[in-house]
């Protein structure tokens, strides 16, 4: 039996992407690049409008997944083959980009708090060429448990406490985990060995991940083991738990689309110009 515990630590620097939409970049920055099968990982807040007014229009992806969760806001999705959903507060999207496809994310408010997180994850080479699709998930969808007191669990991808998250049919296995943890409050996960994972809290001044203290926005690499401890500081706080199946396989990336060779990145450029998405 054994306990993870952090390796490494890690703070978002601030950026912005799309049409200028502020965010903090925790996964793909110098600091962390990746981590394998995680390839890059935003939280985009603010009540600003001017920070996320203009949105996400239109832009392609290929060979790997995106992950967005709502955590206030609303925003709408729309891709070039016609599909449209809204992410409201406590959604998730969990989008199989594959072979290719141009989608953009759009606020659908002027003022108001705009707050989630988007994870991406890549895909093996046997799937990078698969047929795009998506999951679009309600917050009603949602498992809710209480595996300890004073902890409250969101369910999006995994198990906990015979709840099942609702993401289904993902190669890389992934466990997904919003924790609340009131003052003082202790819960032991089980994650699968083997899987890369980490912590990032984002509410409150700091929890207690593998028994070190992890700070707001401060993400923590965690070691491979069976358990993750994890204890409430002096103050209420919430944090992501996110692992998955590492690939091992050779990553070249430009830009919206990645691939395993730099041969096979021109091909998408090429395929992208010329309108095959």
């Amino acid at each position: 039996m054994s306990d993870r515990h952090i390796t490494r630590r890690i703070r978002g620097t601030d950026t912005s992407d799309g049409a200028g939409v502020k965010l903090k970049r925790i996964i793909g920055q110098p600091g962390l690049d990746m981590l394998d099968p995680f390839l890059l990982l935003d939280e985009f807040r603010s009540d600003q409008a001017g920070d996320y007014i203009a949105g996400f229009p239109e832009h392609p992806h290929r060979g790997f997944e995106t992950v967005t969760y709502m955590l206030a806001g609303h925003m709408q999705h729309g891709d070039n083959h016609g599909n449209r959903g809204d992410l409201v507060p406590g959604s998730v999207q969990w989008m199989t980009a594959g072979r290719g496809i141009v989608h953009s994310e759009m606020p659908q408010q002027e003022d108001g708090l705009m707050w989630g997180f988007q994870l991406w994850v890549n895909l093996p080479a046997k799937d990078k060429m698969t047929a795009p699709r998506y999951q679009d998930i309600g917050p009603e969808r949602i498992p809710v448990v209480h595996p300890a007191d004073g902890v409250e669990v969101k369910v999006i991808a995994g198990e906990l406490a015979g709840a099942i998250g609702p993401v289904e049919g993902i190669v890389t296995a992934p466990v997904y985990l919003d924790v609340s943890l009131q003052p003082g409050a202790a819960l032991t996960l089980d994650l699968p060995m083997g899987h890369y994972g980490f912590a990032y809290v984002f509410e409150g001044e700091s929890a207690l991940v593998g028994g070190e203290r992890l700070h707001r926005s401060e993400l923590g690499v965690l070691s491979d083991g069976e358990h993750l401890q994890l204890t409430g500081d002096d103050k209420a706080s919430r944090l992501l738990i996110v692992a998955g199946q590492p690939l091992q396989e050779p990553v070249a990336r430009y830009g919206p689309f990645v691939m395993n060779t730099q041969a096979q990145i021109h091909e998408a450029i090429a395929d992208f110009r010329a309108g095959r998405f």
